[in-house]
């Protein structure tokens, strides 16, 4: 049984409107940043009136706090619904490429990475750096794994790699190939997991 199931059509149109408003809040992190952003920008967007909008979030950092939470949470359902038969390194690739995706597709704003006024303020929401700490884990022992498994150096400390994962999905190379090369997004997400797992040479 789906989560609407569960709901009173009250409570369904609630949630509903909820995600229209992540959605509509995702897009605008993605080309304004939160500095930028406002909470008018959010409410007009998707046609509703600010105090409506309070209904839901009371501020933009809560706001910014939950779609941020959203994208975890997809990230690691992501994961979980890989297959079992996948070798660690698979999985990496696997997470990576979505990730690529969904941030072609303007949907994956790394704030994180670009603001240390957000930074500072995710890490007072509890449930996020929860999230973050799971999601850390698993995706460090995936790496443990591979580089036992010989499919990456295991001469590099893991941390590197992690990181240097991580940083991947927040290269800037995705927006330039994006806007200026002539290739599709498959094409695109094709040679930034090969540059990621296999280098340059």
């Amino acid at each position: 049984m789906s989560i609407f199931g569960k709901l009173s059509f009250k409570d369904q149109a609630f949630k509903l409107r909820e995600d229209s408003i992540l959605d509509a809040t995702t897009g605008i992190l993605a080309t304004k940043g939160f500095d930028l952003m406002t909470m008018d920008d959010v409410a007009n967007l998707i046609g509703i009136s600010k105090p409506s909008l309070y209904k839901h979030f009371k501020s933009k950092e809560d706001l910014v706090g939950s779609t941020m939470l959203r994208l975890l949470d997809a990230a690691m359902l992501q994961l979980e619904q890989l297959p079992a038969s996948l070798s660690a390194q698979q999985k990496l690739s696997a997470l990576l490429e979505w990730a690529l995706r969904v941030r072609l597709e303007g949907g994956l704003p790394f704030l994180p990475a670009t603001s240390a006024h957000v930074r500072e303020m995710l890490m007072r929401n509890l449930k996020y750096v929860g999230k973050v700490i799971k999601l850390n884990s698993q995706l460090e022992k995936l790496v443990q794994q591979a580089q036992k498994a010989g499919d990456l150096n295991p001469d590099l400390p893991s941390d590197v790699i992690l990181y240097s994962y991580y940083a991947r999905t927040c290269d800037p190379a995705v927006e330039y190939l994006q806007r200026f090369s002539k290739m599709k997004p498959d094409d695109i997400v094709r040679h930034m997991l090969q540059v990621c797992f296999t280098g340059l040479k």
